[in-house]
């Protein structure tokens, strides 16, 4: 059976999987992650990057942006602004 509406809080996507989906190396997830940008579900410095789907959002936002020609304090800017 298919549930009616999906739970976004469970939804957990892997780093090679968001950098795929919107096209942003994971060189460039980690990047925006050390400056703040993004937060990971890693529970420690040795597991893998995952990230949940208010991240998943963020990453699609701040790429959004920076295809608009914004730099990318403007694109974290617009992505809180939308957010």
């Amino acid at each position: 059976m298919i549930p009616s509406t999906v739970q976004f809080k469970k939804l957990i996507f892997k780093i090679g999987e968001v950098s795929k989906m919107i096209d942003v190396s994971p060189r460039q997830i980690r990047y925006w992650e050390s400056k703040g940008c993004i937060e990971s579900l890693r529970g420690n410095e040795n597991s893998s990057r995952v990230y949940d789907f208010h991240n998943f959002m963020k990453i699609s936002s701040i790429k959004y942006f920076l295809d608009q020609g914004y730099t990318l304090q403007g694109a974290i800017d617009q992505t809180k602004k939308s957010h």
